[in-house]
C-alpha cells in the first residue's frame, strides 16, 4: 500500500473513532441533561407485579402484540391493570374502547379488536401527555379535552386535586351529578405492586410506605387513619423500623445529615423548597437513588422521577439512618 493511501485510510479510521466518541464526550460536558431524559424513560420500572384477574391475564399476548404495535411495550403492566378497571375481563370490549371510536357502549364484541382500539387510544393520549402515565389514564377517562385543561394553566402535570376539580367542573357544565372518575389514576394503580429492590431496615420502611400506595394527600396526616402529607408519611415509615423523625419536612431537614448529590443513596430523605408559600423546606421524599423518589404530594402517594418540576424546586439530600444495601 502506498504511503499516501495508507495516510488516507488511517485519517478515515480516525474520523472514525471520533465521531464515536462524540456522544460520550458530551454526555461528560452536560451529564444533567443525558441524566434527566434517563430518568424520564423509566416510566413504570418500579412495577415488579400486577394483580389482575385470570379473565384479564389470559390477554396478556394481545396487549404485548397491540404495545409493541403502538410503541409502549414498557407500559404493559398499565394497560392490563387499566383493563382490570374498565371491565375486570368480564365482557367482550375488555378495554371499553367502544366509545373511543365514536360508537355507543360495549359495541365491540371481539376482545382483540378492543385491545387494538384501547392500545391505539391510549398512545394517542399518552403522547398528548408528553409521558405523563398518570395524566394519560385520567384521560382515557375523562376523554382529552382533561389534558388540554392541564397543559393550559394548570401546570401541566396530573394531580388527583386538578382531576376533581376538573369532574365538578364538567358536572356542573354538563348538568350530571358526576363526570367521569376523578379517582381513576389511584383505581387503576392498586393493580399494580412494585419490585422489592432493597434490603434490610429499608425494605421494611418501604414495604410499609407501598401499603398506601395511591392513597390522596391528607394534609397534616401522619397516620394510616388520618392519611398523610409529605412529612406524615415519612416521620410514619421510618417510625417502623425504630426511627423518630420530627413532624414537619423543615424539621427534618435540619434534624439529618446533609450528604451531596453524589454520596445520596436509597434510605436518604430528599427535600424541596418553593412547592408551596411557607417555609423553607416545603416538601420531603424519600429517596429511592437512581434519581427517583417516593412521596405523598397532590398527585397523592405515588413514585416520581427528579426531573422537571422537583428538579427545579430540589434543596438537597439529607441522611436519618446508614441503611446497608
Amino acid at each position: 500500500m502506498g504511503k499516501l493511501k495508507l495516510l488516507n485510510w488511517l485519517s478515515v479510521i480516525g474520523l472514525a473513532l471520533f465521531l464515536l466518541m462524540i456522544p460520550a464526550f458530551m454526555m461528560m460536558l452536560n451529564p444533567s441533561d443525558s441524566e434527566e431524559n434517563a430518568f424520564q424513560t423509566q416510566d413504570d420500572d418500579e412495577i415488579g407485579t400486577i394483580m389482575v384477574s385470570s379473565e384479564v391475564e389470559r390477554y396478556r399476548p394481545l396487549f404485548e402484540k397491540y404495545a409493541k404495535k403502538y410503541g409502549v411495550e414498557k407500559l404493559v403492566n398499565i394497560l392490563m391493570a387499566l383493563t382490570m378497571q374498565e371491565s375486570g375481563g368480564r365482557v367482550p370490549d375488555v378495554m371499553q374502547s367502544s366509545e373511543s371510536l365514536g360508537l355507543p357502549p360495549n359495541t365491540i364484541t371481539d376482545p382483540e379488536q378492543s385491545i387494538d382500539a384501547g392500545v391505539r387510544h391510549f398512545k394517542a393520549v399518552y403522547t398528548s401527555a408528553k409521558g405523563d402515565v398518570d395524566l394519560a389514564l385520567q384521560a382515557y377517562n375523562f376523554g382529552g379535552g382533561f389534558i388540554t385543561w392541564v397543559q393550559n394553566g394548570k401546570g401541566g402535570k396530573y394531580t388527583l386535586s386538578l382531576a376533581q376539580e376538573f369532574s365538578s367542573m364538567m358536572a356542573g357544565k354538563m348538568g350530571w351529578g358526576r363526570y367521569g372518575d376523578p379517582e381513576y389514576v389511584p383505581h387503576v394503580r392498586r393493580y399494580l405492586k412494585p419490585a422489592s429492590k432493597f434490603t434490610g431496615d429499608f425494605q421494611k420502611v418501604m414495604d410499609e410506605a407501598l401499603k398506601y400506595q395511591g392513597n390522596p394527600y391528607s394534609w397534616g396526616g401522619s397516620t394510616p387513619q388520618t392519611g398523610f402529607d409529605c412529612s406524615g408519611l415519612t416521620q410514619w415509615t421510618y417510625k417502623q423500623v425504630g426511627i423518630s423523625l420530627p413532624r414537619t419536612a423543615q424539621e427534618q431537614f435540619y434534624a439529618s445529615k446533609k450528604v451531596s448529590v453524589s454520596e445520596a443513596r436509597a434510605g436518604d430523605l430528599v427535600f424541596f423548597t418553593g412547592t408551596y408559600v411557607g417555609k423553607y423546606i416545603t416538601h420531603v421524599g424519600i429517596y429511592l437513588g437512581n434519581g427517583r423518589m417516593y412521596n405523598s404530594n397532590d398527585s397523592g402517594i405515588k413514585y416520581d422521577n427528579l426531573s422537571g418540576y422537583w428538579k427545579q424546586h430540589l434543596v438537597g439530600y439529607g441522611r436519618v439512618a446508614d441503611f446497608k444495601s
